[in-house]
């Protein structure tokens, strides 16, 4: 498969967070040699975070994150991701498989069982070989390293055209306290919480509690704001690990909420550049709505729309369907107020075209690899931003071929 022309010019260098190692292995889940499966293993005292999809046909594996987040007994805990097979819709038998699996890194690992977390990733309605899973967990627990998080992000990719990675440093109280996330998708991305597999972690104290809280606020302005195709998974999940090794209490403290903040983003723009097919990284922004939630209806309107971004892919400057995209979303608009633009170039306002409106200069800025799509809406203060990409026939040949 070839990489995203919106792709990173390389894996970006992540720092090694102390209490974290990891390994990969290769299962067989899917296909034959290639690395399938993640082992995470993290310090005793480690907080956990999380955040999922709100699907109700949410998976085996979703459910069981669920159940065991909200208190911190102080034990190590582990983090196993498979991808090639969601256990999504696999009725008891996913339920088996998560137990199955979790009991044997109990066995290897000495976590308890309440204290692993488990993602699938892959097709949906198809039982889950746990069994290829637990032959690897010894192998796993053998080949922990520190220094292996590229690996992981490698590892759980499926539709993915390359791994993402994200970082950051932040000084408290005189003393570095770091931050590293992977993730990954690239199709069947829509908000929803999470949108995919996310996996972040820190050598920052803070309590579950407080952690929770940050996790859940800020992935409303970063995972929850980006859309591919405008379908929800049934697996999205974000979990974030704060191992407490740097000593350093970071509960209240807004420079690392803002560097994680940071990190968030960078990890939800990368899913969008790898959105399957994608050929444009598209950024809409909405202002002058009745309220923030409002001006998020229309910028998700505009963002999932296929006509819309299908004249993207095509550097069709057609803002006609940015107009019919406002007035569908169900968020109170008013015609003669409407204005839009793309780039700096102002198409259409106050309810028409605009009278410097120049054809030839908007399909030259259409050409560009990064859009931005802005609306005002003339009729209050709320604002939002939304991020996505085209649609081209890339994304139809991907997904028709997607159980091949």
């Amino acid at each position: 498969m070839d990489i995203s022309p919106l792709a990173p010019a390389r894996f970006p260098d992540l720092p090694e967070i102390t209490g974290v190692t990891f390994a990969t292995a290769a299962a067989g889940i899917k296909y034959k040699d290639r690395t399938d499966v993640l082992l995470a293993l993290l310090a005793p005292g480690t907080s956990v975070a999380g955040v999922f999809t709100r699907s109700a046909t949410r998976s085996a594996p979703v459910l069981d994150c669920q159940a065991k987040l909200g208190s911190d007994p102080g034990g190590a805990a582990a983090i196993l991701v498979n991808s090639g097979n969601s256990n999504a819709f696999t009725g008891g038998r996913g339920v088996t498989s998560v137990a199955a699996i979790c009991q044997a890194v109990c066995d290897e690992t000495g976590v308890a069982v309440d204290r692993v977390f488990t993602a699938s990733t892959g097709v949906i309605g198809e039982p889950l070989p746990h069994d290829r899973i637990v032959a690897k967990i010894a192998e796993l627990h053998a080949n922990q390293a520190a220094d292996a998080i590229e690996k992981a992000a490698r590892a759980i990719m499926t539709t993915d055209t390359f791994a993402k990675g994200a970082a950051a440093t932040v000084d408290v109280a005189g003393k570095p306290v770091k931050i590293a996330g992977i993730a990954k998708g690239s199709g069947m991305i829509a908000p929803d919480m999470a949108t995919m597999l996310v996996y972040i972690f820190t050598d920052a104290k803070i309590g579950q509690s407080d952690l929770q809280k940050i996790v859940s606020a800020l992935n409303a302005k970063t995972f929850n704001c980006i859309t591919v195709d405008s379908d929800t998974s049934t697996s999205d999940s974000l979990l974030m690990a704060a191992t407490g090794a740097s000593g350093v209490d970071v509960t209240g403290h807004d420079g690392f909420v803002e560097a994680l903040h940071g990190v968030m983003q960078d990890l939800a723009h990368q899913v969008v550049r790898d959105g399957e097919g994608a050929t444009k990284f598209v950024t809409v922004k909405v202002e002058g709505a009745r309220s923030d939630d409002d001006a998020h209806k229309v910028a998700l309107s505009i963002a999932n729309s296929p006509l819309v971004k299908t004249a993207i892919a095509g550097e069709d400057a057609n803002w006609g369907r940015v107009v019919m995209a406002v007035g569908k979303s169900g968020a109170a608009a008013d015609r003669d107020r409407l204005s839009i633009r793309f780039g700096d170039i102002t198409v259409a306002e106050n309810g028409w075209r605009a009278p410097n409106y120049s054809e030839e200069a908007t399909s030259a800025y259409m050409k560009n690899a990064e859009l931005e799509i802005g609306v005002d809406l003339g009729i209050g203060d709320g604002t939002s931003t939304v991020w996505t990409c085209d649609l081209t026939h890339g994304y139809i040949s991907i997904n028709a071929d997607y159980r091949s």
